[in-house]
């Protein structure tokens, strides 16, 4: 049995490792084709670029590792039940529990693993995956001139190179016009130069050749100089075009990117918030029977004077009321939504052992183990869990539904799917299987009678 055990095992490997790799493959391809207008033209360094592909690989593969799972079992044992190679097992002495047993422990595992890399390593990485992107996101794009074309890419300058050497950085027909002081325009001509960037300072450094300085007071337009130079050297703040990186602990951490202790913390002081704000609800619509007591007691005010004492507490009563209301919505939702996101660093990892209970049983009923049928029976399986996720989590942020239901709706639905298909495969051929199925169609049939379908 062992060698059976292991023999199903090594088939699983290559599939898993198949169906995970591409599903985090479409992840990737989907994340660079969003993202691709924020990273193209910043000049940003190659290690930066892999960088931020491996921090987001983090919230990948956790999402590819349980559709790895689903892929790979209905493969092998699409392909086990294709070349009646269950059907040998099974003579043998083997039992179909038995044969899934190995399969259903390294599910197990990858359940243990995938809760661990939800808690420890993937809050860190997409914390660390959106300060890059910040900082991506500050980030100027490259300083470049192109020939005949203004570049105001630097504040209060505007400059024009009417032919540029992209190669030596080369300009010619220079005229570059600094508003700068609003006092006086300084416009500069040159008949050649050069531009480099110098990363040390954040400075772009201009030395131009054989040229003139026309200064200019708006409010006095005859009053002007000319300086005639053969050499001048301009430095220009180049501030924002090299990527600088926030500090750690800067940007505030949200709830994707904490640990579970940390969300737990966050719910009980919210539920405490929450708790705290009802009684005070519940105290407050006590509190206008105790005014009209009050008043009742000052006999020797006008009516008038009594008018606008019971507006003026009246209302005071009324902003009180409201605060709390707003104060309790907004903590039952902040709790709620941390609620989700727990549930969901269990629920998703979850779907490795439920995935495997419905693709060991649905491979065998297929009996198809190539990669056509089982990728196709894998994308349905992926829309609808994602599907009830994602819906899930907006119905538990409105209230509608408990965090928990949220994130654990498909993965009931799929353990009930894979508790029939189980039963199926495993008794399809014996005399309970068939006995239940001649009641439920004795059923059916009294059903139609009665009802005259």
């Amino acid at each position: 049995m062992k060698i059976v055990k292991w023999y199903i095992l090594r088939f699983h490997l290559g599939p898993f490792l198949f169906g995970t790799f591409l599903v985090v493959f479409l992840f990737l391809f989907q994340l660079l084709m969003r993202d691709l207008d924020k990273l193209v033209g910043k000049g940003l360094s190659f290690w930066v670029i892999v960088q931020l592909i491996t921090l987001n690989l983090a919230w990948m593969v956790v999402l590819a590792i349980p559709m790895g799972v689903l892929f790979s079992t209905l493969m092998t044992f699409g392909n086990l039940s294709s070349t009646f190679e269950i059907t040998a097992m099974k003579s043998g002495g083997a039992s179909f529990y038995q044969l899934i047993s190995p399969v259903v422990f390294i599910s197990i595992l990858l359940f243990g693993f995938l809760v661990w890399f939800n808690d420890r390593v993937l809050p860190d990485a997409n914390h660390q995956a959106k300060i890059l992107m910040f900082d991506i996101n500050r980030k100027k794009p490259t300083f470049s001139l192109e020939s005949g074309q203004f570049s105001t890419q630097i504040e209060n300058y505007t400059i024009l190179a009417r032919k540029v050497d992209s190669l030596s950085n080369g300009l010619s027909g220079i005229t570059i016009y600094d508003l700068s002081n609003y006092r006086q325009t300084n416009t500069i001509s040159a008949d050649s130069g050069y531009v480099v960037f110098i990363p040390q300072i954040e400075k772009l450094r201009f030395q131009l050749f054989n040229g003139e300085v026309l200064q200019v007071q708006p409010f006095e337009p005859r009053n002007y100089k000319k300086i005639y130079f053969k050499e001048l050297v301009l430095l220009l703040e180049g501030k924002g075009f090299t990527l600088e990186r926030t500090p750690e602990g800067v940007i505030t951490r949200g709830d994707r990117e904490m640990r579970i202790r940390d969300m737990q913390n966050i719910v009980d002081e919210s539920r405490k918030v929450v708790e705290m704000s009802e009684k005070n609800i519940v105290r407050l619509f006590s509190t206008p029977t105790n005014v009209l007591q009050k008043i009742e007691g000052k006999t020797n005010l006008k009516e008038d004077e009594l008018r606008e004492l019971v507006n003026r507490d009246f209302s005071y009563l009324e902003s009180q009321i409201t605060t709390e209301l707003y104060r309790l919505s907004d903590y039952e939702s902040r709790a709620r939504q941390y609620e989700v996101e727990i549930q969901k660093k269990y629920a998703i990892p979850f779907a490795c052992i439920l995935f495997a209970l419905v693709g060991c049983p649905l491979g065998l009923i297929s009996r198809r183990g190539n990669f056509g049928v089982s990728a196709a029976i894998s994308l349905g399986f992926y829309i609808f869990y994602w599907a009830c996720l994602i819906g899930g989590e907006k119905l538990a942020d409105r209230g509608f539904i408990s965090p928990f239901l949220s994130m654990w709706m498909g993965n009931i639905i799929v353990f009930l799917l894979g508790v029939i298909l189980l039963f199926k495969v495993n008794y399809e051929n014996s005399t309970i299987f068939n006995q239940i199925n001649l009641l439920f169609s004795k059923f059916i049939n009294v059903f139609r009678r009665k009802n005259g379908v």
